[in-house]
């Protein structure tokens, strides 16, 4: 057998962080520009997410404590099971769920104010990649969404999630200032910024 020589073994300094997968996306976008220049794309960088099962109080605080308004929702084998938002948090939903079923705000899961994959519409990858930004927006203000979900299939015909949009995201990357948790105001603003295209 070849005789292989071990490489030098050096101790871990204090304080040593890690590699964190990044996206660099452009900072200001067109209407015209790809839509993979808005695209968060997930073979980039890592998607948050959180289990159906969870409570909504730490969906929330996940979001908060890494700067989304989004999360993924998986099940226990690691499948998507649906998504949460912080619309579907501090919107009317537990409220209705409480008024349902009863107990207390600590009782709700995500499960119980999620949006379920039998809801959810997505976009396939090769529509993506010849479209651009304001087909995007255009796609988000017609289903009426903060987000989307970009999907690529394998050769055996399975879907895997391969991207996400955020409307609030999209605008930032335009130079609108975007209206957290108003969709509505962050499409009136685009609109009056570049009209219709």
């Amino acid at each position: 057998m070849k005789k292989y020589t071990p490489l030098a073994a050096h101790p871990l300094k204090a304080n040593t962080s890690f590699a964190r997968p990044t996206q660099q996306l452009p900072e200001r976008v067109t209407l015209d520009d790809p839509a993979f220049s808005v695209m968060t794309d997930l073979k980039v960088v890592s998607v948050i997410n959180v289990r159906a099962k969870a409570s909504m109080d730490s969906a929330n605080a996940r979001m908060i404590r890494y700067g989304v308004r989004m999360l993924l929702v998986l099940d226990d084998a690691e499948k998507l099971t649906g998504l949460i938002t912080a619309t579907d948090i501090l919107g009317d939903k537990p409220i209705r769920f409480l008024q349902h079923m009863g107990g207390t705000h600590a009782d709700i899961l995500v499960r119980d104010v999620m949006t379920t994959s039998r809801e959810l519409e997505v976009m396939k990858l090769p529509d993506v990649a010849s479209a651009k930004v304001g087909q995007v927006v255009a796609t988000l203000k017609q289903a009426k969404r903060q987000h989307a979900i970009v999907v690529e299939e394998s050769g055996e015909g399975n879907q895997f999630v391969r991207g996400l949009f955020s409307a609030t995201q999209i605008a930032r990357q335009l130079g609108i200032p975007s209206h957290a948790g108003d969709i509505t105001q962050t499409f009136a603003k685009i609109e009056a910024q570049f009209g219709d295209r």
